[in-house]
């Protein structure tokens, strides 16, 4: 009978899944949980790939000819970046509720830098002026079909202080970096399963920074939890991956995991009691409305009190 593939660098079943009845608030324990595939693929890989032939016919037509091929490949390779750049930051909006446009269009950037790359290749190979317009327009607009626009306006933060949202963004970003290199720096572990725990409490995390982008007002409780926490939790990261892979101390690992579960746990009730204030703050709103409406005499009468036919 076949059996599930198991060992001692594969990550336990509780590691890779978590049931779908999950209560909200409970610890998220499956880190591919909600995750969406990155634009950020073998299209964008190709955009660095494809100039490189340009480097074969840069020499050998004296030195005009090198200075303008050379320069069409800066061009185009540079096009490649900013895509890249853009895609990602797109990305990173559109996992907000809550997010401003990005500051500068680098997908459109990427398509004019494109355009003029193409455009000074044709012009180095010595076709005039008409064929390397043609190849400015139709590098750009296909390049701007194929990754589109950027995103051009902010999102969800109509009716929130615009002071207190970008606190949360400056408080978010910096503990997505403690993040990163919290995740950056258990993989010199070598344990897969520890990686899967740490991506695990980074889910959590995360969780925490979407309600408080929701809701900025509950940053001054959550301060702690973003800065403090999170720059400990990276710190006893790097020691203890730094520990473990020369020496397999098993009671090092122990005190690490235990570690992670009591911070996973301290951020699920603090995101608990997040949401409880939104429910409490909408309770609140709700018996205020209906109380104006019954002084008004606008509240709609019960079954209980219709007559009956």
């Amino acid at each position: 009978m076949a059996q599930r593939y198991g060992g001692k660098y594969s990550p336990d079943d509780a590691a890779r899944t978590a049931p779908d009845d999950v209560p909200e608030g409970a610890p998220v324990r499956d880190s591919y949980r909600g995750a969406k595939r990155s634009r950020i693929g073998a299209r964008v890989r190709m955009l660095f790939i494809a100039p490189l032939p340009l480097m074969a016919s840069a020499f050998g037509d004296g030195p005009q000819t090198l200075a303008l091929t050379l320069s069409a490949l800066g061009l185009l390779l540079l096009a490649a970046w900013m895509t890249r750049e853009g895609l990602a930051a797109q990305e990173a909006y559109e996992a907000r509720r809550i997010a401003r446009r990005p500051t500068f269009p680098r997908k459109m950037a990427g398509s004019v830098l494109t355009g003029l790359g193409l455009g000074l290749a044709g012009y180095a190979a010595g076709e005039g002026v008409a064929g390397p317009l043609i190849y400015v327009a139709i590098g750009a607009v296909l390049h701007f079909l194929a990754f589109g626009p950027d995103p051009m306006k902010n999102k969800g933060i109509d009716g929130i202080d615009a002071f207190q949202s970008d606190r949360v963004a400056r408080a978010v970003s910096e503990a997505e970096a403690h993040l990163s290199a919290m995740q950056n720096a258990i993989l010199r572990a070598g344990d897969r399963a520890l990686e899967a725990r740490v991506a695990g409490f980074a889910t959590t995390a995360r969780t925490m920074f979407r309600t408080l982008e929701d809701d900025p007002r509950d940053l001054t409780q959550a301060r702690k939890y973003l800065s403090v926490y999170l720059r400990g939790a990276r710190d006893a990261t790097v020691k203890f991956a730094d520990l473990y892979s020369h020496r397999r101390d098993a009671s090092a690992r122990a005190d690490y995991e235990t570690l992670l579960g009591d911070l996973q746990s301290n951020f699920t009730a603090r995101i608990a009691k997040m949401r409880q204030g939104d429910r409490a703050d909408l309770t609140v709103e709700i018996e205020v409305l209906r109380d104006r409406l019954a002084r008004e005499g606008l509240t709609v009468p019960t079954a209980e009190a219709e007559p009956q036919g």
